[in-house]
Formats: C-alpha cells, structure tokens, sequence
C-alpha cells in the first residue's frame, strides 16, 4: 500500500462498531494518521439483529471491496463467532481474480483462509477494534510492524519477540478506557518443544476454535494442500482448556496433517497461568509427538500472534524459515504484491 490509498473496512461477524462505536473510531485514528483513505462498507456499522440475519450482506460487502480497483487492503472491525456463514455467499472468482490485502484474525480467520485457498495471500494480524485502537498504548515495534507488513514490500523479514505482553483489553463500556490495555507483564520468550536445526515451508493457520468451525465443510483445504505448511494457531479470549486444545489436535493427527506440515506454531495462549502455559507445550508435545509419533516434527510455542497484544501480522501463503536452535523465525520472500 501507499500513502492516499483506499482501504476498506468490514463487520464480517459481530456487530462491534455499533456496540462500542468510540473504540472502533479510535482504531480508525491510526488508519487516518498514514493517510489511508477509509471507506466504510454498508454493514461495517450494522446492528448485531441485521448481521445476524444476513450472512449474505456481510458477503456482498466482502466480494464488493475485493471488485473494487480503487480498493487495494481489506481490514475487518473485530472477529465474533459466525463468519463462516458468510462463506457459501463468497465469489470466488472475484476474490481470487482481484488481489488485495485481507487481515484480521480471530473468527475472521474463516475469511483469510478462503482467501489464501483462492490463492491470495491474506494476513492475520490485528482488527480495527482489537489491535489498532489500542495500539498507541502497546510497545511503538508494534506500530512499527504493522506499518511495515502493510507498507515496505522486501524480500526477507525477521520476527522479534516484542518482549512484553497483555491478556486483552480494558471495559470498552467506560470511554476513559478506549485505546487502552490490560497490564503489560515480561515474556518468557519463545519455546522449542521438540525439533531441530532449520525448516522453511509456508505458512497457514489461524485461530484453532474458528479452523474448527470449518472442518468438514467444503471450505476446508484438501489432504494435498498440507503438504509443506508452516502450521500456526492460536487460542481465543474463551480461553479452551488445555483438553479441548488436545481434542482438536488430535483431529489433525487423524486427518494425517502431522505426516505432511513442515512446522507447527503455537500463540502465546491467552489468560492461561504460568502453570496452564506448561501443562498447555506437554500436551502439545504429548499429541503430536506421543500419541502420533512425530517426535522430530518441529515445534516452537509461546509466539506473539493471535489473543494477545501486541502480535505479529502473518501472511499466509509466504514462505517463512524458523531456525529452532537459534530460536528465529523470518519470512523467506516478499509478502506484498
């Protein structure tokens, strides 16, 4: 992107800007401040009864902006819990034919991987309300990234752990809270769990509550389409157990993912304990490596994407290298057209 252009902004699941329409304003703030153009789509400020009842609404925005050549990123308000049924109402061919930046995460997820099986390469990385309207409280490498990721096409990028984290957000009810977050605590940095030396491969995931909605639907990729990922996911503000992230593992051991994925990547979990955070890498390594026997199958847990602030923007469909005994991760090609 530059300097001037268009971006457009949508609600594709929950009705966040007009439930809390300072915090989302407040997220517009950043967009304005690098002289992005905004263009509102008709149901980015609907209600939570509108959106609810037309799933194909949502859709007709999303393939809209993507048809539009004056259009050149798509950033989605805030996540929610029923994106997927926008999906049936999707054109494919439009998405796949026209391009552009898609990002968001959470529920959004089910969008930035249609869009990736099109053959774009989407982002999951921070929404209007959940990121950018918090971002002048977080560490300036956040800000920093982001502009980066959406701005300055390179060749190569490495991540950075930011060195600090928070567990969501203050009460949205109270304006003196807008564009502020809970308590910044000190990382533990990234973790091997099993693994070495180098791997590249590319990257795909997203929030593994909202892969689960998708699972057995005609929009879940093919068996072949593993073969080669960097496999990354996250956990949402709902916080699933560690036995529910254990049950939703163990279906992609079943479907032979393990066998073909090059890497797998775990978020930091959010509002986990010190406790729960260790219990949450055994269990990981107990699945994969135990109960599916991929005990060389490379692993790294405690990354700064997903729930957590601030996160790194990821683009599927990029090629990225992690190094697990120098700890690094880095994108292997350029990431934007």
């Amino acid at each position: 992107m530059n300097k001037g252009d268009a971006v457009a902004i949508i609600s594709p699941s929950w009705a966040g800007p007009s439930v809390f329409p300072k915090v989302y304003e407040n997220g517009l703030k950043i967009l304005k401040e690098w002289g992005l153009n905004i263009k509102e789509y008709p149901t980015v400020r609907a209600s939570h009864g509108f959106l609810s009842k037309n799933p194909e609404a949502r859709a007709k925005d999303i393939n809209d902006a993507f048809a539009d050549p004056a259009i050149k990123a798509i950033l989605a308000s805030i996540g929610g819990d029923d994106s997927v049924r926008i999906l049936p109402f999707l054109d494919k061919k439009i998405i796949a034919n026209n391009p552009k930046i898609l990002m968001g995460y959470s529920d959004t997820t089910t969008l930035i991987v249609f869009g990736n099986l099109q053959g774009v390469v989407t982002f999951h990385g921070p929404a209007i309300m959940a990121g950018f309207s918090q971002m002048e409280s977080l560490p300036e490498s956040f800000k920093t990234h982001v502009h980066e990721m959406l701005f300055n096409p390179r060749e190569d990028f490495e991540y950075l752990p930011y060195g600090q984290y928070c567990d969501g957000y203050l009460d949205w009810s109270k304006d003196e809270n807008i564009g502020k977050t809970n308590e910044l605590k000190a990382d533990k940095g990234w973790k091997v769990i099993q693994g070495s030396g180098v791997t590249e491969g590319e990257l795909f995931g997203g929030c593994i509550e909202v892969l689960e909605f998708m699972k057995g639907t005609d929009f879940w990729p093919s068996k072949d389409f593993w073969d080669g990922k960097i496999l990354f996911l996250e956990t949402s503000e709902d916080k699933p157990t560690v036995d529910h992230v254990r049950w939703m593992l163990r279906n992609y051991g079943v479907q032979g993912v393990f066998d073909k994925v090059n890497a797998i990547l775990f978020a930091r979990p959010r509002d986990y304990s010190n406790e729960e955070k260790v219990q949450f890498d055994e269990m990981i390594k107990d699945v994969v490596g135990g109960e599916f026997g991929k005990t060389n199958l490379p692993i790294m847990t405690n990354l700064d994407f997903g729930h957590t602030d601030p996160q790194f923007v990821l683009p599927l469909g990029i090629r990225a290298k992690i190094d697990l005994d120098a700890k690094t991760f880095k994108l292997a090609e350029s990431w934007l057209m």
